[in-house]
């Protein structure tokens, strides 16, 4: 039984060493990244845009491996030759990598951006330039490359690129292909540390190539994706404005109607308080004149047909004000029904038979073919009686009217002409504005003008139209339009 214990204690163990092994390896590797982004990092600040630190970091980058490769020369310095050392003047020759890119970190962390490149691609060309003329080949004539390579990506003033470039270039020639005089050649003395040169030179020009080309893509991407995200809030910016534009449009529409309304309104406050009081004193007086015996049965008779015409002209007006605030308190509520109009047409017409017959004036009806309307039944009534009521007051006695309906391009028509004695343009322009406009008939008929007002204003809520053509001298003709019931 105990062996089993001890078994089962030294496996714990294990596996809680195990456990422990992997935490220290994952607390070193986070550390390790969070110094490499440090490194990146160096020499942030907020007013660089998102290009310029992309270049930073590979910049920065660059300039750690070279530092951490400059320190490894002095090492393989000192194990050269099967450890014997270089020669004295050789110790800055080795060192120099190392201290360069001290430096520009340094500048870069300073923000000194441009100095930092300058030094970089001046410095390091010109020292390795310095090892090759000391008569050291040590294998990095490739490097000239890298700087070539990297001064077009990193310079952005044309003339230090093309510099940098001439600079690079012109010493890989002499030196690697031109110069032969070396009195050290790494290559005979430690043909091992040789090739590892050659081939981190390889190594940077690769992994140079490949950082810019990543962080290339990265930043096209990232445009791509802001243009994307740009497009889509200007999409919903578009969007907004159309929605304000609408309302915009829906409010104007609303105030003028408001302006239209309050107009009625002062209109109808000025009939009320004029044009509505002054025929019912008159009835009045005359009512209190004949109860009292002062007018005699023959007096009566005379003044009958005057309080008849003020009758009608209050009767009238009283139905627009009526009909007018009946809508306004409903808050324009409109019940649409199928009407033919043929029969709307005959019952007005009957309606008011009477005055067309005192004023001895034809009606004439062309209702032969049947016309539907959907429209509200109070509102076509109230656009009849006013527009035939019209055309009685202004046609001459013996006179004619025409009235009818007919159907067009999904809708109905209906029309009343009459042989009166029209409108001027002046007049007819007033009409077609909305104005209020009243003139007495053709027997002194007197009007508010607001009979055509709320026509307008009632079939427009109908979706209908109204319409008037006119000529001084032949008549005039009131036409509206209501949707076509299906």
């Amino acid at each position: 039984m105990d062996y089993f214990v001890n078994q089962l204690q030294h496996r714990l163990h294990k596996v809680f060493r195990s456990i422990e092994v992997l935490e220290k390896g994952r607390f070193l590797q986070q550390k390790t990244l969070q110094f490499l982004e440090n490194v990146r990092t160096i020499g942030y600040i907020d007013s660089l845009d998102d290009y310029e630190k992309r270049k930073l970091r590979i910049f920065n980058q660059l300039n750690f491996f070279q530092l951490v490769t400059g320190v490894i020369a002095p090492l393989m310095a000192i194990l050269s030759s099967h450890g014997k050392f270089f020669p004295g003047d050789a110790w800055y020759i080795t060192t120099s990598p190392a201290l360069i890119s001290i430096l520009v970190l340094v500048l870069n962390a300073n923000y000194k951006y441009q100095a930092a490149l300058l030094c970089y691609f001046i410095l390091y060309p010109v020292f390795t330039c310095v090892i090759y003329i000391n008569g050291f080949n040590l294998g990095i004539e490739l490097s000239f490359i890298l700087y070539g390579i990297l001064s077009v990506f990193f310079l952005q003033d044309i003339g230090y690129m093309l510099f940098a470039v001439g600079l690079s270039m012109t010493s890989y020639f002499i030196l690697s292909i031109a110069w032969k005089d070396y009195r050290y050649q790494l290559e005979v003395h430690n043909y091992a540390a040789y090739l590892i040169n050659q081939l981190i030179a390889i190594a940077y020009i690769f992994y140079g190539l490949y950082l810019v080309k990543r962080e290339n893509t990265d930043y096209q991407f990232g445009i791509v994706l802001k243009n994307r995200e740009l497009h889509r809030k200007n999409l919903e910016i578009e969007s907004q404005k159309k929605e304000i534009v609408t309302k915009a449009a829906l409010l104007e529409k609303r105030a003028g109607e408001l302006r239209e309304s309050n107009a009625v309104k002062n209109k109808l406050f000025s009939v009320i308080s004029h044009d509505l009081k002054a025929p019912m004193y008159a009835i009045r007086n005359v009512l209190n004149s004949a109860t009292q015996a002062e007018l005699s049965p023959r007096e009566l008779q005379e003044l009958l047909p005057e309080m008849v015409k003020d009758l009608n002209y209050t009767t009238s007006l009283m139905e627009n004000l009526l009909q007018w605030a009946k809508f306004q308190m409903k808050s324009d509520i409109i019940r649409p029904q199928s009407l033919n109009m043929n029969e709307e047409v005959s019952e007005v017409v009957r309606l008011f038979q009477l005055q067309y017959q005192a004023k001895k004036i034809t009606v004439e009806m062309k209702t032969e073919l049947p016309a539907y309307a959907w429209a509200d039944k109070n509102i076509t009534n109230l656009v009849l009686r006013n527009l035939l009521s019209n055309a009685i007051k202004f046609t001459p006695q013996n006179g004619h009217i025409v009235i009818g309906a007919s159907r067009s391009n999904g809708c109905v028509e209906v029309y009343v002409q009459d042989s009166g004695r029209g409108m001027s343009r002046e007049e007819l322009a007033k009409i077609n504005n909305g104005n209020f406009y009243s003139t007495n008939g053709t027997n002194n008929e007197a009007g508010t003008g607001l009979g055509l007002m709320i026509c307008r204003e009632f079939l427009a809520k109908n979706d209908g139209r109204l319409m008037v053509e006119s000529e001084p001298g032949l008549g005039s003709t009131f036409s509206f339009t209501l949707p076509s019931a299906k």
